[in-house]
């Protein structure tokens, strides 16, 4: 049966959610392929590059209809799809800032930002490192937020249990903190607080 890359993708990303970033590797998605690991390598060079269309694809799906008008509006925007893009997987926060920190991939939240930027009456030469910041900030703070979600989750006991999140008053723009089905099913990886 012939596969494609986007067959790859899905099967990683669909891997994400019950086994976390860490075991998603070329073995386990051959493997759901039924394939061996060294037919991937004709869709994808590395599973640095595997990641960074899993990246791409997670942003994509997290896309949603843009309405703001304003330069301000649209950096909030574009930060709140980055955040909910990020929390609607497992690890989907480490995944997308890894891939932007090495430039794999992942690159339209700053080319959005900056577009929306351009528009603030910044010094042109500020605009780039104002785009960067936000995005900084938002995947420095979505990154905290998920791993304070999956230890709320893990710390219900089994960690296969289910812990409600609720909307934190902070959250003024209506986008719940909640993941996935309304709760967050993860366990931190190998992890033991006995």
């Amino acid at each position: 049966m012939s596969r494609t890359r986007e067959d790859l993708v899905a099967v990683a990303l669909r891997l994400l959610d019950p086994h976390g970033l860490a075991d998603v590797s070329m073995r386990r998605v051959a493997g759901e392929l039924e394939l061996q690991p060294s037919a991937l390598y004709h869709h994808v060079a590395s599973k640095q590059e595997l990641l960074a269309a899993v990246a791409d694809e997670v942003l994509r799906r997290g896309a949603r209809p843009r309405g703001a008008v304003s330069w301000d509006d649209r950096v909030v925007e574009v930060a709140h799809e980055l955040r909910d893009a990020m929390l609607a997987y497992r690890d989907g926060a480490e995944l997308v800032s890894t891939v932007i920190a090495f430039g794999l991939g992942a690159t339209r939240p700053l080319e959005d930002l900056t577009a929306a930027l351009t528009e603030s009456g910044l010094p042109e030469s500020l605009v780039p490192t104002a785009a960067r910041t936000v995005l900084h900030l938002v995947l420095g703070h979505t990154l905290e937020e998920q791993t304070h979600l999956a230890w709320g989750s893990w710390s219900t006991g089994s960690g296969r249990g289910c812990a409600k999140v609720q909307r934190r008053p902070a959250e003024p723009h209506g986008a719940p903190t909640q993941v996935r089905r309304g709760c967050v099913r993860f366990r931190p990886r190998g992890r033991r607080l006995d």
